[in-house]
């Protein structure tokens, strides 16, 4: 167990409700577990398990915050959300879990890294839109344009998709259709501008 003296200074400088609530979190994370180091991640005390992020914890004006880096799902049923961190906006000791409760989720966080699972999982990624109609029907008229779009990664096609389907007027669409055309038409990207800045 590493204690850093920069956590006894950001904890000593925090509003009277906040210390108590600092001075338990962080007793009961070095119980639960006495290998963790702490740190400062952000400007607020952070616990480091093998290298990685276990928890970290913050105060501010009024309430105080607490949660499991990449890890929110061990909190299940204690969670309260509503703020930072998984158990809501804390203003005191009372508003967390018993140590005990608290000792297992930290438990079930070191196993976790332990096993190597220390990624937040990833977003499922957005479908990209569906072909409007009249961008087929351009593309269809300007066989260049077709056969750059065609040759695109995903990726590139669905930035030209989001861009003409997410305008919201009809006259800002067709603009965008027509510069759309003809950039794919000359081989570019729709954001092409930027591409080697």
């Amino acid at each position: 167990m590493k204690k850093d003296e920069r956590v006894d200074a950001y904890i000593a400088r925090q509003a009277d409700f906040a210390r108590p609530i600092l001075i338990h979190l962080r007793e009961t994370v070095h119980a639960a577990c006495p290998a963790c180091d702490e740190t400062l991640k952000w400007s607020m005390p952070s616990f480091l398990y093998r290298g990685k992020i276990l928890a970290g914890m913050a105060a501010f004006k009024g309430h105080a915050t607490f949660g499991f880096w990449g890890h929110a799902e061990v909190a299940g049923d204690a969670a309260k959300g509503g703020g930072m961190g998984q158990f809501g906006r804390l203003n005191s000791v009372a508003d967390l879990p018993p140590p005990s409760d608290l000792q297992d989720m930290i438990a079930k966080v070191m196993e976790r890294i332990d096993a190597g699972g220390t990624k937040r999982p990833k977003k499922p990624a957005k479908p990209p839109p569906a072909m409007p109609a009249d961008l087929k029907a351009a593309l269809a008229g300007n066989a260049d344009a077709h056969a750059t779009f065609s040759s695109f990664p995903p990726s590139a096609q669905k930035e030209y998709l989001e861009w003409i389907t997410e305008a919201k007027r009809p006259e800002t669409r067709a603009k965008r259709l027509a510069q759309a055309v003809d950039w794919m038409a000359e081989g570019k990207r729709r954001n092409w501008k930027y591409e080697n800045c």
